[in-house]
């Protein structure tokens, strides 16, 4: 094992004649509100202890060469442990930055400096280049002009997170200005919070040193823990060609992150899903992360289940993305165990595209009458949901089986209990706003075949985009319906979230005209109720049309 000799550093001297760089198999920026604050909240308390210093946390970096920067020699150094941290700390740096006021002395030479440690003049290198994962180049416009969009333009996980930690890092600044002056700011950051950072110079040494911090309590996300074992395995080798099953773990890792970088959450689901589909007996719930991680890491011993192991891993991530990308699902894919079989159904490539879709339709079925329609929660249909998933992948079950399996597990829940469910509620609209989109969604789908027309409508994206509850309108104004009414799944109807917004408390009968000009099928059906006056009866007969539908849509 390689000896560990680390440093302990202001952060000051952490920065100091180095250049961090994050390769592209490392996880993309992930931290949120809660770590940042955090992160805001030991530094608020460092500044209320007087002098002592505030221990931060433990950077694992990989030196990779020198760089001549004027006189000065800089250390490049890959960060293979704390480029969280480092980042907003970073931000934090460049929001003083921006902050500091030019025209005093001091705070216009102390900007300069911040300046060129942020940006080295001579040859325009970042103090840390976010390499992975960064294509919008938000890190890298934002230290060199300070200026950043807004989060709403960001299209995947990772660059919302660092949109918002910009956002988040200029508001700390900026409270703090307000009470203290940001050079003591400056100086608290450089000289109080202290860092322990290994720096290690052999990448084989590197995954060591992980698996030795996080037995002694380093906390590490279970899917960087998998990673940093398939590659110190991959190190450990002593036959085959290593070097190159290491470029092609390091090209692999990097699109594991770039996939789970895209979505809330992908980094587990993938981690256990996997595990769970490469099981050797078929298991009753997915595994825990932990498990996760051992059940994959376990067989790794050679190369080929070394490199195997990775490339399965990223065809999960990349069947879970496939799911989590289709917004129309989202009512159907709230319950993991659901989730689970509609990954084993994306990675069946022998299926033809119509066999395929039967299937999904067949399980989008099932799932929505259980979960959606009798509202039940996830402890329903675990094992039977997780057992289909595992022998689809793994006794490669026909499509007539998969049905077979599927309406089994649906059997205990029919259509004619789960629309009675609805007739019965007497609110389809708290806490059923995901599930009611989707069911107007699909009888959006309904109108348009009966119609012979495509299914094709720029409204149902700006419905998509936004949150379903922003988008679901009152027929009867909730203001002026009786409570018995107001949120009966007659009354309701899908428009898009600026007209819903406008429309709010006008009487039905003068909302039909903007009803129709949206162009949604289902809005201008209502419209054309709207003659009569809405009320009881109104809602009542819509609800039975809507039932009508449903007992045909979401049977066997």
């Amino acid at each position: 094992m390689p000896s560990i000799n680390p440093k302990y550093l202001t952060f000051g001297n952490l920065i100091n004649n180095r250049l961090f760089r994050i390769p592209e198999y490392q996880r993309a920026y992930s931290w949120e509100g809660p770590q940042r604050k955090d992160l805001f909240d030991d530094i608020h308390k460092t500044r209320l202890t007087g002098g002592s210093e505030h221990y931060m946390a433990t950077i694992v970096t990989l030196s990779k060469s020198t760089k001549l920067i004027g006189t000065d020699e800089h250390q490049i150094s890959e960060v293979v442990d704390g480029q969280q941290r480092i980042t907003t700390l970073i931000f934090i740096l460049k929001a003083i930055q921006k902050l500091l006021d030019g025209s005093k002395r001091l705070e216009g030479k102390t900007a300069d400096e911040l300046a060129d440690l942020l940006v080295k003049p001579e040859t325009d290198a970042l103090l840390l280049l976010q390499t992975n994962q960064d294509t919008s180049q938000f890190f890298a416009n934002y230290i060199r002009t300070g200026k950043h969009p807004d989060v709403h333009v960001a299209k995947t996980l990772a660059d919302r997170e660092l949109l918002r930690a910009i956002r988040q890092c200029e508001e700390f600044v900026e409270s703090w200005k307000a009470k203290d002056t940001l050079i003591e700011l400056l100086a608290l950051l450089k000289n109080r919070l202290t860092f322990v950072l290994h720096e290690i110079e052999d990448e084989s040494a590197v995954y060591t040193i992980f698996e030795v911090l996080n037995s002694r309590g380093l906390e590490v996300n279970s899917l960087d823990r998998l990673k940093s074992s398939l590659m110190g395995a991959a190190f450990e080798l002593k036959v085959g060609n290593k070097k190159e099953l290491i470029e092609e773990l390091h090209q692999t890792w990097a699109n594991i992150y770039r996939c789970i970088g895209l979505r809330q959450g992908l980094d587990t689901e993938a981690l256990r899903f996997a595990a769970t589909l490469a099981t050797d007996k078929s298991p009753s719930k997915p595994l825990g992360e932990d498990d996760a991680v051992e059940n994959l890491k376990k067989p790794a011993t050679t190369a080929k289940k070394i490199g195997e192991t990775a490339a399965w891993l990223l065809t999960v991530a990349q069947a879970c993305d496939a799911l989590k990308a289709d917004r129309r699902l989202n009512a159907v894919t709230r319950i993991s165990q659901a989730r689970l079989v509609a990954a084993a159904l994306n990675l069946r490539p022998d299926f033809e595209n119509k066999e395929r879709n039967r299937l999904f339709r067949l399980w989008e079925n099932v799932t929505f009458r259980i979960y959606g329609m009798y509202g039940k929660d996830a402890r329903t249909g675990v094992g039977d949901y997780v057992r289909l998933a595992w022998r689809i992948k793994n006794e490669k079950l026909n499509a007539k089986e998969i049905a077979r399996e599927l309406k089994q597990i649906g059997e205990e829940f029919t259509i004619e209990g789960a629309v009675d469910a609805l007739r019965k509620s007497r609110d389809c609209y708290t806490d059923w706003s995901d599930e009611l989109r989707y069911f107007l969604f699909r009888y959006e789908e309904h109108l348009a075949r009966e119609q012979g027309q495509n299914f094709s409508n720029e409204q149902w994206e700006q419905i998509w985009e936004r949150s379903a509850a922003d988008s679901i309108e009152h027929i009867w104004p909730q203001s002026k319906a009786p409570d018995s009414q107001v949120h009966r799944l007659g009354n309701l109807v899908l428009l898009p979230p600026p007209l819903n917004s406008k429309l709010q408390a006008l009487d039905p009968r003068k909302k039909a005209d903007a009803y129709t000009k949206t162009g949604l099928l289902i809005a201008q059906e209502v419209a054309s109720e709207l003659n009569a006056p809405w009320k009881r009866a109104s809602i009542g007969q819509r609800e039975e049309k809507l039932l009508a539908w449903a007992t045909e849509e979401w049977g066997e």
